[in-house]
Order: structure tokens, then C-alpha cells, then sequence
């Protein structure tokens, strides 16, 4: 569909034309070129296509919505009814509003076409050195994409916002058998622009095939104790996302978040900076325009262990009274620590290298509890052993605060930038 911006404009105008006092709406349009490895042959390429549209419009402080995923008139139009009619029979909120007027504003990111050839050539290039390196290592599933995202977002302020980003994703799925013995299911993921290297050099792909390996004779673990977590990289990121949470507008508004009265305050070890950079191109994914209606910006989430930021979204900071981000979330870059991943896990006298957290969202005072997959004992300076069914539980605040060391060295998986982070003071427990 090319034009995004005449549908948008109408979606506006019949919501309008119903009698909504405000209207905005969101179109996206994307293309998956989309090639998959099962059973360890190269065995499908295939293209989607995907078109949605959501329309939100606000009578007397009343909001409906409405998605669907045609956007010919009559679908639009009909659309427009519905949410006149759901915004009817909805509770006046004074907080429900749009984006205010902006300049309008137009972005692009990334390729706008895929190269079908090297993604092949790339592919059959993975499966042939997985082979080599790892033999005990069996590919479940591997799926290499590039997708096009168009979005436009429209309201009855004026605002018009575009995008369209374009970029590669890569998703092996594994495990590992050797004789009788064979390790827990584990995946990796990353974004990228291009495809400049090997597959397996991207993000944290080599470390997780290369550990599945080692796991096949994981270690079950008795007993408890009160020891230290070293993240990994994408450990961390499921880590900094849970703390985003309470920073956003359902916790916030509910008044239960764990960090409602800490802005300006420190939560965290003054070595730890996070930031949500959405826009920035040194990031393959990210986003150009918030689900509220505004150009993403850059926020500092937390600088030198200080909260610097909520994350409200417009309906979140006309409820709280307190400011909007600039961003929605996500998009997480933390910056880098004085020391080395080899100095921080020769610091730790017994805990667990956690490379994957299952595990429910944490509770309202910040308790955390779940099994630690994938993960490895640690104990006088030393990586152990791989081990199986042991769980870790803790408190995500004085998690924050009980952070030791930041790894200089850290990992791009497109969507995030972490480094290794230590912290103390978390219960590990087998059976």
C-alpha cells in the first residue's frame, strides 16, 4: 500500500465527520522477506504482507478505539462508526487527549530492500560453520528476515508523522545431544542493518551455540545460598525492562510503583546509566514516532544510579501530573563499567552466571523469583559448571542498589546495547 498518508487523512476526516470531538490514528504497513532453516536444511523463503490500522477518537472526555486491518472507505468508515459508538459507551477520563500540533515530520532508517542472494549465501555460510564447530549441536530452527515497516501516525491537531525502517533479523532456535545426554532448549536473537559479517558473529550468537554444547551435562544443584548474579547481556535487558515498568503509567498511576517518589533520587549504584534512545542510528531497531503521537526522543532513565525519568506516556502524565517521556521505552543502551567481563567474574567468591531468567514480572514491592536457564554456578573466581533446575529470587530494588561491577565490554543485538553487570545479595536455591 504507498499511500499511507491519504488513508491516514481520511481515517481522520471520518472520525470527524461521526462527530468525535479529537481523533488520531495509526496506520502500518510492513513486508517480511523471510527465509527458514528447519530440521538443519534450508527449506523455505517466503514473503508476507501486513497492514494495520487503529483509530482513537475522544467525545466529552470519553475515548473509543478500533483496529482493523482493511483500509479501503468502506471499512474506514465503518470503523469510524464503531468508535464513535465504544467512545459513547465509555467513562469520561479528563486525561484522554492527543498529541498537540507539531511540525510534521518525515523519517527513513536502513535498507529498503532486501539482498535475497547474500541472505542465502549468509544462511547456507551458518549452517556450514554450525556443522564444523559445533557437532553436537542441533539447529531446531533458524529463521534470517528482513523486514519494511512503514507507519503513519495523524490527528485532528494537524500532527502528521512518517516513518519506514528496514532491517535484518536472525533467530536460531537449538539444543545439544551427545549420546544419552542432551541440554535445555535456548535461542538467540539480533538486529542488524546489513549483512556485512557471518551470522555467528553477531551479538551473543557464538557464546550461546558454543554453551549449549557445554550443558549437555549440566549439574543439578542442592541446597541455598545468598550469593551474587552476573547478567549477561540479554539477562540484563529482560533485568532493565521490569525496572521500566514501574516506571510507566499503569504502576505510576496506580500509585503502587516501587520508584513513584524516587526522581532525582538514587535507585541504583552510581556506576549505572541507562537510556532509551529510539531514534538514534546506532541501534538497527528503534522507533521514530511514540504509540501517543510525538517524534521519539532520547530519555536518560537512570544516570550514575540516579532516576532521572519516568516513563509516562501522554494519557500517563495528564493522570500523575507528572512529565512525559520523550520515549516510550525500549530501545535500552546502558554505559559501559571500569571493568573487564574476566575481572568481574574472578570478583565473585559463589553465585550464578545467568544467561536466561524464566520468570513471572515481579511483584508490587519488587520481589522477583524464577528458574535460571542456561546458566552456569559460579564459585571462588571461577565458572564451574553448567547447571539445571535452580532458581534465583530477590528484589529488584535492592538488586539495583547491590550492583558491583559494570563490564567495559558490551553487546549490540540491534534492539539494545548491554555490558555484563554484577550484583549481590540475590538467594540461589536448588533442589
Amino acid at each position: 500500500m504507498d499511500d499511507l498518508a491519504g488513508r491516514a487523512a481520511f481515517c481522520i476526516r471520518s472520525m470527524k465527520d461521526e462527530g468525535l470531538d479529537r481523533a488520531e490514528c495509526v496506520l502500518r504497513a510492513s513486508r517480511t522477506h523471510e527465509l527458514n532453516l528447519d530440521a538443519g536444511e534450508i527449506s523455505l523463503l517466503r514473503t508476507t504482507e501486513d497492514i494495520s490500522l487503529s483509530m482513537t477518537g475522544i467525545l466529552d472526555g470519553r475515548e473509543g478505539t478500533t483496529s482493523i486491518n482493511r483500509t479501503d472507505d468502506a471499512s474506514i468508515l465503518e470503523a469510524a462508526a464503531v468508535t464513535m459508538l465504544n467512545a459513547c459507551a465509555s467513562e469520561p477520563d479528563t486525561a484522554n487527549d492527543i498529541s498537540p500540533a507539531q511540525p510534521p515530520a518525515s523519517f527513513d532508517k536502513g535498507p529498503e530492500e532486501p539482498d535475497l542472494e547474500t541472505m542465502y549465501d549468509r544462511m547456507r555460510e551458518f549452517l556450514d560453520r554450525t556443522r564444523r564447530a559445533y557437532p553436537s549441536l542441533i539447529l531446531e530452527q533458524v529463521i534470517l528476515d528482513f523486514t519494511s515497516v512503514r507507519k503513519h501516525y495523524a490527528n485532528s491537531n494537524g500532527v502528521d508523522l512518517a516513518s519506514r525502517r528496514g532491517f535484518y533479523s536472525f533467530s536460531p532456535m537449538f539444543t545439544s545431544k551427545e549420546g544419552a545426554d542432551t541440554s535445555s532448549f535456548n535461542y538467540a536473537g539480533v538486529s542488524m542493518s546489513g549483512l556485512d559479517r557471518e551470522l555467528h558473529l553477531y551479538g551473543t550468537i557464538d557464546d550461546r551455540m558454543r554453551e549449549s554444547t557445554e550443558q549437555v551435562r549440566s549439574r543439578e544443584f542442592s541446597g541455598k545460598f545468598t550469593g551474587d548474579l552476573l547478567m549477561t547481556p540479554e539477562c540484563l535487558e529482560d533485568f532493565m525492562d521490569m525496572t521500566c515498568m514501574y516506571l510507566s503509567d499503569y504502576p505510576m498511576i496506580k500509585g503502587t510503583s516501587i520508584f513513584r517518589d524516587s526522581l532525582g533520587t538514587p535507585v541504583a549504584s552510581p556506576g549505572l546509566t541507562v537510556r532509551s534512545r529510539p531514534s538514534w542510528e546506532g541501534l538497527a531497531q528503534g522507533y521514530f514516532i511514540t504509540p501517543d503521537g510525538f517524534t521519539a526522543g532520547d530519555t536518560t532513565i537512570i544516570e550514575d544510579g540516579v532516576l532521572r525519568s519516568f516513563m509516562l506516556s501522554l494519557y500517563g502524565s495528564n493522570k500523575t501530573g507528572k512529565d512525559r517521556s520523550a520515549s516510550s521505552g525500549g530501545a535500552l543502551v546502558v554505559e559501559p563499567g571500569e571493568s573487564s567481563y574476566r575481572e568481574l567474574v574472578s570478583s565473585v567468591k559463589r553465585g550464578i552466571l545467568i544467561c536466561r531468567f524464566s520468570g513471572g514480572m515481579p511483584s508490587e514491592n519488587g520481589d522477583f523469583s524464577g528458574v535460571a536457564k542456561n546458566s552456569y554456578y559460579m564459585e571462588d573466581g571461577k565458572i564451574a559448571y553448567p547447571v539445571r533446575e535452580v532458581m534465583v529470587s530477590g528484589n529488584l530494588r535492592s538488586l539495583l542498589k547491590e550492583i558491583r561491577g559494570i563490564s567495559r565490554e558490551r553487546v549490540d543485538s540491534g534492539d539494545s546495547i548491554m555490558p555484563w553487570v554484577l550484583a549481590g545479595g540475590v538467594t540461589v536455591f536448588g533442589k
